[in-house]
């Protein structure tokens, strides 16, 4: 549960400041990192929470 916080919390970091960069340049390509950081971030929660799962299936197995 560590690297899941971990993770959450540089993936926060990351869209907050694109989004400042964002509304401080107007320039687009922040946005598109964002959104890519966002993805990134929701594909791996679904990993880790999906091994997770599995993990405490096997264990009740």
């Amino acid at each position: 549960m560590l690297v899941l916080r971990l993770v959450g919390i540089l993936v926060l970091i990351a869209l907050v400041g694109s989004v400042a960069l964002y509304l401080f340049t107007r320039n687009r390509r922040y946005l598109t990192f964002a959104w890519r950081v966002f993805q990134f971030g929701f594909v791996f929660l679904l990993v880790f929470l999906t091994l997770y799962a599995l993990e405490r299936l096997v264990l009740v197995i």
